[in-house]
Formats: C-alpha cells, structure tokens, sequence
C-alpha cells in the first residue's frame, strides 16, 4: 500500500493555482498553516475549498506572522512580549488563531499543534502547552467546528521531546474523561531525513505508533525543501525505479513507507502533479525499500 498525494503549501508561490491544479487532479488533502505564503495562503485557499467541498483542509496554530501577531496584540490573545517570539501556545492564542483559520478557509479537518517544541527548551513544560492547547481544541472539535486536531512537529519525535503515546495521554487528559479527538501527527519523512521510514520498516518508531492508536500519519518535506534534488544521482534514481525523475523516486521511497497514510508534496503545476501521481501508482516493496535506506545509510 502507498500512501495517497497531499498538498503542501508551505513553499508553493501561487497557493490558489496550485491548489485548483491539484484538487481538478483529484488531490484528497490540502495542507497549510496561517503563517505559509507570508500569511496569504489561507485567504487564497479560502475559494478554492468553497469549490471543492470534499477536499480535506489541514492548517496549524502556533506560528504566527507580523501582521497576524499584531491583530492578535491588538485583540487581547498576545501580550507585546509574548508577540515578539513569533509563535505561541498560550490558549487564548490558539482559540483566536483558530477562530481566525476558520474564517479565512470556511472549514477545517485537522488542526495541528505546529512544531510545539518550540514552545520551551524543558520538556516537561512543552508537554504543558501542549495539553493546553489541546483543551482549546477540544472546545473547536465538540462543537463541530474542526475534524479533530494533531501535532505537526519538525524534531519533537526525533529529539525526544515527547512521543506518541505521551501525545495521546496528553490528549486524553485535555478532554477530561470525554473521547478526545486527536486524529493525526506529522513529521519529516525523506531520503535525508530516514530514521522514521526505517524505523517503521521495523515495525518501531512515530509512524507505527500513530499507526497502532489508528491516527492518520502526514509526511512533510519528502524532498526535503527542495534540497534534496541535486543529491538525487542518476544512479539512485535508478536504484529507486528506471526512468523516474529525480522528484518522483525521492517521492516514491517516501510514499511506499510503512504506516504513512498522506505524503504532501509542494507541485506547483499540473505536469509536477501528474509525475508524482504516476509514480506513487506502484509502491517500493519493504524489501526495495529497504535495501535504498542501507545503501543510503552506508553512503
């Protein structure tokens, strides 16, 4: 099985055109965040999830940009010094946030605590912020105005800054006794960033821990910010599948991990879109798969 083709927005100019392209393509997930395309992107994403109401919308709290922090000053959510930091946790922070997300995209799937280890150096108090901002969330979910919520961390799995069943017990204890709604996670998964696909290729790992507590599992960056291209050799692209190019067998290894549900990929045009697509369509098997994480490992 292979993970299905999200989209990204993080580092897509045109967000609007690159989301029409991918939803007319039959994308399943748009993923964002109020902070993408220097704060525009929720607002170009707005009509096009109008047209296509059976697209699934992840966005974040946490981030925040000049302008955003200033309405958010300027509305009681952030003091002038919390402000300065450029991104917070602090709950009435994330219920405005959140509020303002939902106005600009009309609805949301999934909101994720965007890379929640920037909130604090001790880990003990970003595990605080973190249920608090769950509790938040929570209040969105029983209301129906979000799907449910997630993390969405760049090193917290990595650095050991918390695990998935820590996550859940944090989610657990924000809903007080009532079901809670943490449906997703999301981490960097790419051919420089190995250590989750190889860790689920051993059954271990975030990846197969959210598997286990039946929580959806996001890839960002598979190419890594576009930095891992000019590695792509003719060789490893070989290795991966004869005849792909260098963004589709980087995509390819990633979408073919164990326990990934969604690989978001930042194709910008319909020619970018139907390349990926066309290479997901067979998987890697684990056995492949594996054998390009060896030899990546020992080169």
């Amino acid at each position: 099985m292979t993970a299905v083709l999200g989209l990204g927005t993080y580092r897509v100019r045109a967000v609007e055109l690159a989301a029409r392209t991918a939803c007319q393509a039959g994308c399943e997930y748009v993923d964002t965040a109020p902070n993408y395309g220097h704060g525009v992107a929720h607002g170009e994403l707005g009509p096009v999830l109008a047209d296509y109401p059976k697209v699934r919308i992840t966005t974040k709290t946490g981030f925040h940009t000049g302008a955003e922090r200033r309405a958010a000053v300027a509305a009681g959510a952030l003091t002038d010094q919390e402000a300065a930091h450029g991104h917070s946790l602090k709950p009435s922070f994330v219920r405005w946030q959140t509020n303002h997300s939902l106005a600009q995209l009309g609805r949301a799937d999934v909101v994720f605590v965007h890379n929640p280890e920037h909130a604090h150096h001790d880990r003990v108090r970003v595990h605080v912020a973190i249920r608090r901002a769950f509790r938040v969330l929570e209040e969105f979910a029983r209301a129906g105005r979000i799907g449910g919520y997630g993390v969405a961390t760049w090193s917290g799995f990595t650095r050991g800054v918390f695990t998935v069943a820590e996550l859940v017990e944090l989610a657990e204890q924000a809903a007080g006794g009532h079901p809670n709604h943490l449906v997703s996670v999301q981490l960097p998964v790419s051919l420089v960033m190995l250590d989750p696909l190889t860790q689920a290729l051993d059954g271990t790992g975030p990846l197969a821990d959210a598997r286990a507590r039946g929580l959806t599992t996001f890839a960002s960056a598979p190419l890594h910010g576009g930095e891992l291209l000019p590695l792509m050799t003719p060789e490893l692209v070989d290795f991966i599948r004869p005849g792909l190019t260098p963004a589709a067998a980087a995509l390819l290894a990633v979408a073919s991990c164990p326990d990934l549900d969604v690989a978001l990929v930042a194709a910008s045009t319909r020619v970018h879109w139907d390349d990926a697509v066309g290479a997901l369509a067979d998987p890697l098997n684990p056995d492949h798969l594996r054998s390009i994480a060896d030899e990546l490992a020992g080169g």
